[in-house]
C-alpha cells in the first residue's frame, strides 16, 4: 500500500494517520516509563533495611532519592513519618499511593481511546469515501467510467482497514500496560507491608 494511495483515500486517512502516530508515542512513553519505574523491590528494600538497622536514617533517604520509581518515594514517605508510628505511617502510606497509582495510569485512557475510535473513524471515512464516489458518478451519469467506480471503493474501503489495523495493536498495547501498572501496584503493596514493619522497630526520633 503506497503513502500516496493512503493520503487519497481521504481526510479521514490524514487524522487516523495522526492518531497512530499519537498512540506510537504514548505507548513507547509509557513503556519508557514504566521500565524505569519497575525496580527490584526485594533488593532495593534489603538494602534499605541494611541501613536501618544502623539508625542511619540519612543514608537511607538519600538511597531513596537515588532510586526512581513509586516504590522508593513510598520508602522515603515511611521512614520520613516513622515517628506518627505504626498507624500514622500507614495513613501516610495510603496517602502517598493515592498520588502514585494516577501518575502510573496518565495516559492509558488515550490509548485505550484510539483503540475504540479508531474503527468508527475507519468507517466514517468509507462512509465518506462512497458518498464521493457516488457524487462524482450521478455528475458524470452514463460518461462514468467503471475505473472510476473501483478506484473510489477500493480508497474508501482503505480507511476501514486502517482503523482495524489501527486498534487492534492500540488494545493489545493498552492491556500489555494495564498488566504491567499492576504488576507495579503489586510491588508497591509488598514494599509498604515491609516498610511499614521496617519502620516500625525504629526510635522515635527525629531525623537530622
Amino acid at each position: 500500500m503506497s503513502p500516496k494511495l493512503l493520503f487519497e483515500a481521504g481526510p479521514v486517512m490524514v487524522l487516523l494517520l495522526l492518531v497512530s502516530a499519537v498512540a506510537i508515542s504514548v505507548f513507547i512513553e509509557r513503556l519508557l516509563h514504566y521500565h524505569r519505574a519497575q525496580i527490584n523491590s526485594p533488593e532495593f528494600l534489603n538494602g534499605v533495611r541494611n541501613v536501618l538497622k544502623r539508625e542511619n536514617l540519612v543514608e537511607a533517604l538519600s538511597i531513596c532519592e537515588a532510586t526512581p520509581g513509586p516504590v522508593p518515594r513510598l520508602v522515603k514517605t515511611a521512614i520520613l513519618n516513622h515517628e506518627r508510628g505504626r498507624d500514622g505511617v500507614r495513613e501516610a502510606l495510603e496517602e502517598a499511593g493515592l498520588l502514585e497509582v494516577p501518575r502510573l495510569e496518565e495516559k492509558l485512557n488515550l490509548l485505550a481511546t484510539v483503540a475504540q475510535i479508531s474503527p468508527l473513524m475507519g468507517l466514517l471515512g468509507t462512509v465518506l469515501g462512497f458518498i464521493r464516489v457516488f457524487s462524482e458518478i450521478q455528475e458524470r451519469g452514463l460518461n462514468a467510467h467503471p475505473d472510476l467506480l473501483a478506484r473510489g471503493v477500493w480508497e474508501a474501503l482503505i480507511c476501514t482497514a486502517f482503523g482495524l489495523a489501527l486498534a487492534i495493536p492500540s488494545y493489545a498495547g493498552y492491556n500489555y500496560l494495564v498488566s504491567r501498572v499492576n504488576s507495579i501496584v503489586l510491588d508497591m503493596e509488598k514494599a509498604s507491608t515491609e516498610i511499614l514493619n521496617i519502620v516500625s522497630n525504629l526510635p522515635m526520633s527525629k531525623v537530622q
